[in-house]
């Protein structure tokens, strides 16, 4: 590939142009450049400078503030093409604006930051700086606390960190568990035994773990109840030890039920809690466990909180323009309700 991609702009065309070579031996050609030069476009476009692909160079061509804009981007994008890690004209988009907004937060992606699952089908890494203090936090922390809004991977990370330590003997079990709230949690009205009231409501935990484990281990591992999946209110009760427990949906947990997860934790335990604020189903909003949990447990030692949002979102692209729409209406309606 040497095609030469992007146009500049008449503004760059009139200021200096300097030219940087970066190279790119090992790098997967068609992960870096991306299907018909899609990335190098991409990041052309955004760049405003020339980006081409010869040999085992990426060169770079524009005025000199354009291309020391590009060229973090460009380096980072010939790190994940060296590692086969695919990425998408979307991941190009988020990397050049974060090299844009957060420059000094544009880290090197190194192989600490790998969950390497046996028998996965992928090799899963944090896509943004919020993810990257997510994992951070839960290799570090008893208690990891993720906030914030749908498609951040909150859920998707905190699984592929518990069945990476079932996997390498850290624990014995995964517990995962979430408030049946759509069902009230009074599920005897259901037909079916337990598993056929629940499923429903714990899919997104079950295609999870099927993404990160062959569907035959993950049968056999709930089976043998070393992956036990359930809603909250059967965690009363019992002493989990030895085990990783994620509690996902959290802002649908009542306060007296999040004191009784919290105190489920016995030893050599993990447990991650995930949840969106802006998506409380309870009736009485106010009482969410999430939203207790933050006024008492913030300053407690050992417990981490991170809050993640519309900059870590990995889904569609429209998905952060369309968190970030939300989060703009709801915040001229309380200033609205304030005046």
């Amino acid at each position: 590939m040497s095609e030469e991609t992007g146009q500049m702009s008449t503004e760059a065309l009139d200021a200096p142009v300097i030219q940087h070579r970066i190279p790119a031996a090992g790098a997967d050609p068609l992960i870096l450049a991306g299907v018909n030069d899609g990335h190098l476009k991409t990041l052309a476009r955004l760049g405003d400078c020339r980006v081409i692909l010869r040999g085992d160079q990426v060169i770079l061509s524009g005025a000199v503030e354009a291309v020391e804009h590009c060229a973090p981007v460009a380096q980072r994008m010939i790190r994940l093409a060296r590692l086969q890690r695919p990425f998408d004209t979307a991941d190009v988009e988020r990397f050049f604006h974060e090299a844009e907004t957060e420059p000094a937060r544009l880290r090197a992606e190194s192989d600490e930051e790998t969950i390497a699952l046996p028998g996965a089908r992928k090799v899963i890494r944090p896509k943004s700086n919020g993810q990257r203090d997510y994992l951070t936090a839960i290799r570090e922390h008893d208690i990891s606390i993720g906030i914030g809004p749908a498609g951040t991977g909150k859920t998707y990370l905190a699984v592929a960190m518990a069945v990476d330590a079932l996997m390498r003997k850290r624990v014995r079990r995964i517990i995962l568990t979430r408030p049946a709230v759509e069902a009230g949690e009074a599920l005897g009205f259901l037909p079916g035994d337990i598993r056929e009231k629940v499923d429903p409501y714990l899919r997104p935990l079950y295609d999870a773990l099927e993404d990160m484990m062959p569907p035959e281990r993950v049968r056999k591992s709930i089976e043998e109840h070393v992956i036990e999946v359930a809603p909250l209110a059967y965690m009363r009760g019992r002493t989990l030890s030895d085990a990783f427990l994620i509690l996902d949906e959290a802002q649908n947990a009542t306060t007296a039920q999040m004191k009784m997860f919290l105190t489920r934790l016995g030893l050599n335990s993990k447990t991650v809690i995930t949840g969106d604020k802006t998506q409380i189903d309870l009736a009485q909003p106010e009482e969410s466990g999430l939203l207790d949990i933050e006024r008492v447990l913030l300053d407690v030692e050992g417990i981490s909180f991170v809050y993640l949002d519309e900059t870590d979102v990995v889904r569609h692209r429209l998905v952060k323009d369309i968190i970030r729409a939300y989060a703009q209406r709801d915040e001229a309606g309380d200033a609205g309700e304030g005046s």
